[in-house]
């Protein structure tokens, strides 16, 4: 009897350290933090918390008021995540299938920028997308295919460069782990079964979503739009002509149907799992924002670190840290809806 309640005592007793590190780390400050968000005063003339007042205009002014970073935090960070996917997908099944021995090296290269502090590879992408770095120094003095006072430091495409650049492995390793584990087999059968090139619905298909992407990725960036002041429907029609043509290409001579049957498919939960783990810290990102951008780009991660630790507004600061918590976990359900994630996964729904 004593062996049978050891035995099921050791699952427990497994997984006690972790339960207690998330107790004390996260849980915990999780609290404090709430309490802080419905409190009001500041370090100086300290804080009155529930039950005493309950100060819900934490919130609600939160809102209005940094608005314009909240969308910021959301454009860019989902923009960041769809490139690192359009860069990182064919990368890790290119590892995965055709690596053969310089797997190994090939996943190295991927995670060697991890060695180097995060700060100072930022710095180091400051320098390359600076007036004076190689990026413009080819684009715009040596093809002049954009402005002599054109500018990339303090534009949202430094920032989303920046953040791509950043969180790329994050998205390339997980994609790998689930490619390698498709069945090869389960790729051969579906070309014996007639899933060979996707040659007409590769190009359609390819199309609409090369023509999305860019015109997405240009209206993210601040370079064209349809309607407002900075209207330029000429240079977003143009860059949908763009995106089509490249995506036409791409789908009807590179994506064959029993990719688009199978592997794509098998590889879904690498995809979802890829996007969480790229698209979560990219949002609450200010690293980046603050060395890349300008006042204009700012996120809600620069607004957050400044009200903690330059205005010590704890209220507002963990007001908008919920916030901003709180809309990850609604976009990480619905995008676990939209997946069927729990299917995929072999779980029950």
């Amino acid at each position: 009897m004593s062996l049978q309640r050891s035995r099921r005592a050791i699952p427990y007793l497994l997984m006690a350290p972790g339960l207690l590190w998330l107790l004390l780390f996260f849980v915990i400050p999780n609290v404090q933090m709430l309490v802080f968000s419905l409190s009001e005063g500041t370090l100086r003339t300290g804080f009155t918390t529930p039950p005493e007042v309950w100060d819900i205009e934490n919130y609600t002014g939160s809102v209005s008021k940094f608005s314009s970073n909240f969308s910021n935090s959301i454009v860019y960070g989902a923009l960041a995540t769809i490139l690192c996917f359009l860069i990182g997908y064919p990368l890790a099944y290119a590892i995965a299938f055709k690596g053969g021995r310089w797997k190994n090296l090939l996943l190295f290269l991927v995670i060697a920028p991890f060695f180097t502090s995060f700060l100072i590879r930022t710095i180091s992408w400051k320098i390359i997308l600076g007036n004076d770095g190689p990026v413009l120094a080819i684009v715009r003095d040596l093809l002049h295919l954009v402005p002599a006072n054109f500018s990339i430091i303090g534009s949202p495409l430094a920032v989303v460069g920046g953040l791509t650049y950043q969180f790329l492995p994050f998205m390339v390793l997980p994609l790998y782990v689930s490619i390698e584990k498709v069945d090869r087999r389960l790729i051969e059968a579906a070309k014996d079964l007639y899933a060979g090139p996707w040659r007409r619905g590769g190009l359609v298909a390819g199309a609409i979503f090369g023509a999305f992407a860019l015109v997405a990725l240009q209206v993210g960036l601040g370079y064209g739009a349809f309607i407002g002041e900075d209207a330029a429907p000429a240079a977003v029609v143009a860059a949908a002509l763009v995106g089509a043509v490249a995506g036409g290409l791409v789908g009807a001579f590179l994506i064959s149907q029993s990719f688009i049957r199978v592997t794509f498919p098998l590889s879904l939960p690498g995809v979802f799992a890829a996007s969480i783990l790229t698209f979560i810290p990219a949002i609450g990102d200010y690293v980046n924002p603050q060395l890349l951008g300008s006042p204009k780009t700012q996120m809600v991660g620069n607004v957050i670190q400044g009200r903690f630790l330059d205005q010590n507004d704890y209220p507002i600061a963990a007001a908008l840290a919920f916030l901003l918590m709180a809309g990850i976990l609604v976009a990480i359900f619905l995008y676990a809806r939209l997946l069927g994630t729990e299917e995929l996964t072999g779980g029950t729904a």
